[in-house]
């Protein structure tokens, strides 16, 4: 990740899993502003610690150098940005906001039967592991049966990624200066893209590997 501090910034640590999108979103934000946040991996089972840092079961925290608790993303985004000059300074459209809203439900069922796969600290012990499981099929169904079904998940999903590759205007900015929309998009293909075999369309594709170098961050396995 870039390195260096924003002038006047203090040392603040942000909680958070490896797999999660919408934490991704902040340390993003932070790459992008060259501030350095301490970060910490919470085990997917520890929801003692996130409930005495949170008052609930959640991620991302991140905690200040006040040592205040913040627990909403694009507050905490907006925070980063507020430190030194205004990096998200661009304009941002409504139809970008409502495809990340929409695509959610097409990525999960690829997405999340795949996460403990991936060998993430987040399930770096076995209770862990099966607590992830187990509450994510829950909701969702046998993961072992989600991902028989890939195929016609991968179909359902690209109409929604052709819908992005038309209103991306640049590979370094959706909008073709950095906006919030930028934070709302790449952390979403970035969880797309661990699905093997899943072909990104040109532009996206472009956008994707652009923005991920730049702040630094390798993609996650794909599998």
């Amino acid at each position: 990740m870039a390195a260096g501090t924003v002038h006047g910034a203090g040392v603040m640590r942000l909680y958070l899993f490896e797999h999660c999108s919408i934490c991704f979103r902040v340390r993003m934000a932070a790459a992008l502003k060259h501030l350095h946040l301490q970060e910490t991996v919470v085990l997917e089972d520890d929801s003692e610690t996130m409930i005495r840092l949170a008052g609930k079961r959640r991620v991302p925290i991140l905690v200040k150098d006040d040592g205040q608790s913040m627990l909403e993303s694009m507050d905490m985004v907006a925070y980063i940005d507020s430190l030194g000059a205004p990096t998200f300074t661009g304009p941002q459209r409504a139809e970008i906001s409502a495809w990340a809203d929409s695509v959610v439900e097409k990525t999960v069922p690829l997405t999340m039967p795949r996460y403990p796969l991936l060998g993430l600290p987040e399930f770096g012990t076995i209770s862990a592991r099966d607590h992830y499981i187990l509450r994510k099929q829950n909701k969702l169904g046998d993961f072992i049966e989600l991902r028989a079904k890939t195929r016609e998940q991968v179909d359902a999903l690209m109409p929604e990624l052709e819908v992005i590759d038309r209103l991306i205007e640049s590979p370094t900015a959706v909008n073709g200066e950095l906006s919030l929309d930028d934070i709302r998009v790449l952390p979403l293909l970035r969880s797309a893209a661990v699905v093997k075999g899943l072909r990104f369309p040109q532009k996206v594709r472009a956008y994707f590997e652009s923005m991920m170098s730049r702040i630094g961050y390798q993609p996650l396995p794909a599998i």
